[in-house]
């Protein structure tokens, strides 16, 4: 959500500044708004950066962190336990890097065909829909199909660029595999 937009004619980013009493100060409405809005502007695909308003530090991370912990806490979570400790576990392990990589592209894999199954369904009347979702597990495995494969293609990626880093490495220190 920080990156900077690029020079296309589109509106700046929108700064939140975040005050030591929690509060968040939304610049570009001056008013002051919950996290809750702040998820809507997530939601909303809007460009912005939280900052510090003491010390200009970027907060926007900690704050969709916290965006993230409260939908967990609110009873439907998206994460097991269990996905939670193997993340956990991904910490100051070499493949730490790898791994954001890896989720970041999974989960766009995951909104593009969101996206795209939305824009099919637009024009699908209320039989036709009902007709659809009745051939759902059938298309389903189809998109799960392609999403998986796209899936195992990045981790072999990944591990081949692992596996010439490693290379690289241990020839600096003039070992061989």
């Amino acid at each position: 959500m920080s990156s900077k937009p690029a020079d296309t004619g589109k509106t700046p980013q929108r700064v939140i500044k975040k005050y030591p009493n929690r509060r968040l100060y939304d610049t570009d409405t001056s008013s002051y708004i919950t996290l809750a809005e702040v998820k809507q502007l997530v939601m909303d695909n809007q460009l912005f950066t939280v900052r510090d308003a003491k010390t200009g530090e970027d907060l926007t991370r900690s704050i969709l962190l916290q965006i993230i912990l409260e939908e967990e806490a609110g009873g439907a979570p998206m994460f097991s336990e269990q996905a939670l400790c193997n993340i956990i576990r991904f910490y100051g392990h070499a493949m730490q890097g790898f791994m954001g990589s890896y989720l970041e592209k999974n989960v766009q894999v995951m909104m593009d065909i969101q996206n795209k199954l939305a824009e099919q369904s637009k024009p699908l009347t209320p039989e036709m829909w009902a007709q659809f979702m009745s051939l759902q597990s059938p298309l389903m495995q189809g998109v799960m199909g392609n999403y998986v494969e796209q899936s195992k293609n990045m981790f072999a990626q990944m591990q081949e660029q692992m596996q010439k880093q490693t290379e690289q490495m241990f020839g600096a220190f003039g070992l061989k595999r």
